[in-house]
C-alpha cells in the first residue's frame, strides 16, 4: 500500500526513481531531462516559488475561496475536497511582500472568476522543511483499483455485473487505439493527426484519455509558452496557469459549470486552432507533442511495471488479465464509472474516504502539511486536515486595488478531516460528472474550536 502512495507522488528536485513497463522508447528520465533542459520554462519544474517555500520550513500562505463562508463562521470547521488532491483543502500559494500578500497567478485568476466567493487567508506553519512531493492523480489508478477491490461488497451483484460491462465494452471499442498508443511509447511512430483523432474518439469510450490528453496540453503549454505575460510570471518563479485555463474553457462549452476533463477531445484540427488561438507560434507542433508524450504517460500510468508495452495488447484481453496488467488504467476507470451509478451518492464517503485516509498517513509519516499537485508543479496545493504537527490559522482578505490581499478577520475555524459533501448532475452522454477537485464547494458541519489569536500586522498575519 505504502509503495502505490511512494509511486503515486513525484518529487520534481530529485531524479526520476519509478519503476515502468519495460520497451518504452523514452524513460521518465529522458522526458525529465527533456522538459527542464529544452523548453522555454523547464527550469521551474525544479526551480519554482512553490517549492522554494516549501523546502524552506517557514509558514506559508494560501489562498482557499469559499461560497460557504457563513458556515464556516458556524461550524468552525473548513472540510476538504476530493479530486486531483485525494482529500485536501484547495489552495494556491501567496508570497508575502511589503505592500501585502501577493495571489500567485492561479489564485488570482480563481479570484477574478470567481467574484462571489470569500477569499480566505491561511497560514500554515510546518514542523520542519516539507518534503517537495506532489501526488500525481494520473498515478492513482492501482489505489482506485484496490479500493474498489476491497469494497466490492457495497455493491450489489448487479451493480458490479454492470461495472464491468461497462469497462469491458469501454475497453473493447477503444482497444484499437489503446494498443496504438503502446506501440507509439515503444518506439512506433503514429502520423500526429491520425494519433489525435483515434485519441479524441476513444475518450467518450475510456474518459480517463480526456484527462491525459489535457495535461499533457497543459504542460506543453506552460513549458513552451514565450509571452509577455508567461515571462513576467516566470520572473517570479510561476507557471502560467492561465494557458490551460483558457484552453479548457474554450475546447467544452459549459465547462464553467462542471469542470469535467472527461469531456476534452479535441479532434486535431481542432486542437491545432485553441492552441493557435492562445499562442500561435505553438500551433505547428502541438499534435506531435502530444502523440509523444501521451503515449508514454498512457503507458506508465496504464501498465504495471512488469508488463512489456511492446508487446502487450488490449484487443480480446478478459477483464481480469487487464487488472494484472493494467491496473492503472483499469482503477481510473472504475473510479470514474462508479459515478454513474444511482447509489454512489450514498457510497461516495465510503470508497473515498478509504483513499482520503491512506493519503492522509502517507503525508504525516512522510511530513508534509501542504499537499501539491505533482503532475507538474503549477500551483495548485492544498492543506492536509489530519497533519498534528503544524499550525494553522484563518483569515477573510480584502483585495486591494493593485490585487494585493490583507488579512482582515481572523476566523475560529480549522481544516478537519472531514468530506465536503458530494453530488453530481444525472448521467448524459458526452458529459461525465467527475470534477478535479477545485471546484467542490466546501459545506462544514461540525464544531471544533481553536484559540484566536492576534491580529495580522501590516497586511502579513502576525
Amino acid at each position: 500500500m505504502r509503495d502505490e502512495w511512494e509511486h503515486a507522488h513525484t518529487d520534481y528536485t530529485r531524479p526520476a526513481q519509478r519503476q515502468t513497463p519495460t520497451s518504452l522508447a523514452e524513460s521518465e528520465s529522458d522526458w525529465r531531462h527533456h522538459l527542464e533542459h529544452s523548453t522555454p520554462n523547464g527550469c521551474l519544474i525544479r526551480n519554482n516559488a512553490m517549492t522554494e517555500a516549501l523546502a524552506s520550513g517557514k509558514p506559508m500562505y494560501l489562498l482557499h475561496t469559499t461560497k460557504g463562508i457563513e458556515a464556516i463562521r458556524s461550524s468552525r470547521q473548513l472540510h476538504v475536497s476530493t479530486g486531483c488532491l485525494v482529500g485536501a483543502l484547495y489552495c494556491s500559494p501567496l508570497v508575502t511582500q511589503r505592500a501585502g500578500l501577493r495571489p500567485h497567478n492561479l489564485g488570482a485568476y480563481l479570484m477574478e472568476t470567481k467574484p462571489s466567493t470569500t477569499p480566505l487567508v491561511i497560514e500554515v506553519t510546518p514542523d520542519a522543511p516539507i518534503q517537495p512531493k506532489g501526488i500525481d492523480y494520473l498515478h492513482l489508478g492501482p489505489i482506485h483499483l484496490r479500493t474498489y477491490l476491497r469494497y466490492q461488497s457495497f455493491l450489489t451483484p448487479t451493480e458490479n455485473e454492470q461495472l464491468d460491462r461497462a469497462i469491458l465494452a469501454g475497453l473493447h471499442t477503444a482497444a484499437p487505439f489503446l494498443d496504438t498508443a503502446l506501440r507509439n511509447a515503444a518506439g512506433h511512430t503514429t502520423p500526429a493527426p491520425a494519433f489525435i483523432d483515434m485519441l479524441s474518439d476513444a475518450v467518450a469510450d475510456v474518459p480517463f484519455l480526456g484527462y491525459l490528453y489535457f495535461e499533457v496540453l497543459s504542460e506543453y503549454l506552460m513549458l513552451h509558452s514565450a509571452t509577455p505575460e508567461t515571462k513576467t510570471y516566470a520572473q517570479v518563479g510561476e507557471l502560467n496557469n492561465r494557458l490551460y485555463k483558457r484552453l479548457a474553457f474554450a475546447a467544452v462549452d459549459s465547462m464553467g459549470q462542471l469542470f469535467d476533463l472527461a469531456r476534452f477531445n479535441p479532434r486535431h484540427h481542432r486542437l491545432v486552432q485553441l492552441v493557435e488561438r492562445i499562442e500561435p507560434a505553438l500551433g505547428p507542433g502541438a499534435a506531435e507533442y502530444v502523440r509523444r508524450r501521451l503515449s508514454h504517460l498512457f503507458a506508465r500510468t496504464a501498465l504495471h511495471p512488469s508488463q512489456d508495452a511492446g508487446s502487450l495488447t488490449f484487443q480480446g484481453a478478459d477483464l481480469g488479465t487487464l487488472r494484472e496488467a493494467a491496473p492503472g488504467l483499469i482503477g481510473q476507470m472504475v473510479f470514474r464509472e462508479m459515478r454513474y451509478m444511482d447509489r454512489y451518492r450514498h457510497l461516495y464517503h465510503c470508497f473515498e474516504k478509504s483513499k482520503a485516509l491512506e493519503a492522509w498517513d502517507y503525508w504525516n509519516t512522510e511530513g508534509i502539511p501542504t499537499p501539491f499537485n505533482g503532475v507538474i508543479p503549477k500551483g495548485e496545493i492544498g492543506i492536509n486536515p489530519a497533519y498534528p504537527r503544524a499550525a494553522v490559522r484563518v483569515w477573510t482578505a480584502r483585495q486591494d486595488g493593485k490585487g494585493y490581499l490583507h488579512p482582515d478577520e481572523e476566523i475560529t475555524a480549522v481544516p478537519t478531516p472531514h468530506l465536503a459533501s458530494w453530488w453530481a448532475p444525472p448521467r448524459q452522454r458526452g458529459t461525465p460528472n467527475a470534477t478535479d477537485g477545485s471546484q467542490v464547494e466546501l459545506v462544514p458541519v461540525a464544531r471544533s474550536p481553536i484559540p484566536t489569536r492576534r491580529s495580522p500586522v501590516n497586511g502579513v498575519p502576525a
